[in-house]
């Protein structure tokens, strides 16, 4: 994500190390490469042009403290104009109303039926609401059923009417269906078109009309980069949404649209899909996306992945297995299991700051724990209980075993050991104070 722009980025920063001051020269030149970076990103020239004068005019009027550097002072800057260009506060969506609405749309492959089952998956999950999902792309049957594979995988009910191609018709429908049913949201998918055009506008003005959602969200994929922002542009001129939600943010290197989609149509992201699978999407945070463009990471939005798999009742049985140094190979499983409900491996490790940078040019699969898994899997229920157990011949029969090599094995144990050891470091009054610390990120908003 943005891997392009924050290498440019760090490059124009580079100028004003080892500087002792910022002077109409030095930041003359960092701001031409800052400006070259957001234009390969494709932010269209005005914009770029904007913020960095913007940046430009702040960093000349900025009192040096002598224990901040140039450089730093100049990334902070970057930082605070990046973020307000995003929208600087994070914008929630709607959910009031009985049942509360949401209307997507967008144009036909920027993901909105996959996007549909990921917010009623997200609002399922995270919010505790009942959600239906609502076939209204009468067009297409393939997003019909699409929609109710979808549908089935985060077991929530989707609404279709076989044979009706009026979408108004079935949105009022649906709703009153969903009302019967104690539903608290619906979430109405509808058809999407190759251009903007004046058909496909009239019939999503009149199912909006039709139901008055509490929420209308636009739909754009973000690796068409600054033409996202102009179908956005022109979107809204003509009916006006709530939000907008950017696609496929993962393949994108550029980011343009994540960038200046706020400021151009003057309506917030709200949401950000970061893969393929339903619990791929994140809410939009300007402050934290600003954070993660310059390689600073993003540990809150990490601490809060962590909390959402934390059971406090596990960890208690943990704690007390940790203090009798119990912890064994079953537990080490749970472990692995937990992470990788956290989501995808590699946007995991781009929220660790300066984790980007150091594992740039290298892979990392989402399969990277199978082999973990079935070294454990090839243990004996005695061995995974006492790690003590796997001497040499116990490690050559389980490389057999997993189809792995006693290398593995042996790196996997060396892993296990020096996992038990910080772990138990974190049960010390030390370790308990970070944990605290982490906690208390993880309950801050920003």
């Amino acid at each position: 994500m943005f891997e392009g722009l924050s290498e440019k980025l760090e490059r124009s920063f580079k100028i004003l190390k080892g500087q002792g001051y910022i002077t109409e020269v030095n930041v003359a030149d960092t701001m031409k490469e800052i400006r070259r970076a957001l234009l390969d990103a494709d932010v269209s020239y005005k914009i770029a042009k904007d913020v960095t004068n913007s940046i430009k005019e702040k960093a000349l009027g900025q009192q040096i403290l002598t224990s901040v550097k140039p450089g730093e002072m100049i990334v902070k800057i970057v930082h605070d104009e990046l973020a307000d260009l995003m929208g600087g506060e994070h914008v929630d969506i709607n959910l009031k109303g009985q049942p509360a609405v949401i209307l997507i749309a967008g144009l036909q492959g920027s993901g909105k039926t996959t996007f549909s089952a990921k917010l009623a998956n997200y609002l399922k999950r995270k919010k505790g609401k009942t959600v239906m999902l609502v076939a209204g792309d009468v067009y297409r049957p393939a997003a019909i059923d699409q929609l109710k594979v979808l549908g089935e995988q985060v077991e929530v009910e989707v609404y279709s009417e076989d044979g009706n191609k009026n979408p108004v018709q079935i949105a009022q429908n649906a709703i009153e269906h969903a009302r019967k049913q104690g539903k608290s949201v619906v979430i109405i998918d509808t058809a999407g078109r190759l251009a903007v055009d004046e058909e496909m506008m009239n019939e999503i003005a009149n199912v909006k009309k039709a139901v008055s959602p509490q929420e209308t969200l636009f739909v754009v994929d973000s690796m068409t980069g600054q033409d996202a922002v102009n179908t956005a542009k022109a979107f809204n001129d003509r009916l006006g949404f709530d939000g907008a939600v950017l696609t496929k943010l993962d393949g994108d290197t550029r980011g343009g649209a994540a960038l200046t989609i706020r400021s151009v149509v003057e309506k917030p992201i709200k949401f950000v899909g970061i893969g393929e699978k339903m619990d791929a999407l994140d809410v939009f945070y300007p402050k934290r996306m600003a954070d993660r463009i310059l390689g600073m990471g993003d540990i809150v939005s990490l601490v809060e992945r962590a909390q959402e798999q934390y059971d406090e009742e596990e960890a208690r049985r943990l704690q007390r297995k940790l203090a009798k140094n119990e912890f064994n190979y079953n537990d080490f499983l749970k472990q692995i299991q937990q992470i990788k409900k956290m989501g995808n491996i590699r946007d995991l490790a781009s929220m660790i700051p300066g984790m980007d940078k150091a594992l740039k040019g290298e892979e990392i699969d989402d399969d990277a724990f199978k082999s973990i898994e079935a070294i454990i899997y090839s243990m004996t229920p005695a061995e995974r209980e006492d790690p003590k157990l796997l001497n040499g011949t116990r490690r050559k029969r389980i490389a057999n075993g997993s189809g792995t090599s006693i290398v593995e094995v042996n790196r996997l144990v060396k892993q296990f050991e020096e996992t038990a050891k910080m772990m138990r470091m974190m049960t010390t009054s030390k370790g308990k104070k970070v944990m605290r610390m982490m906690n208390a990120m993880g309950g801050r908003r920003g």
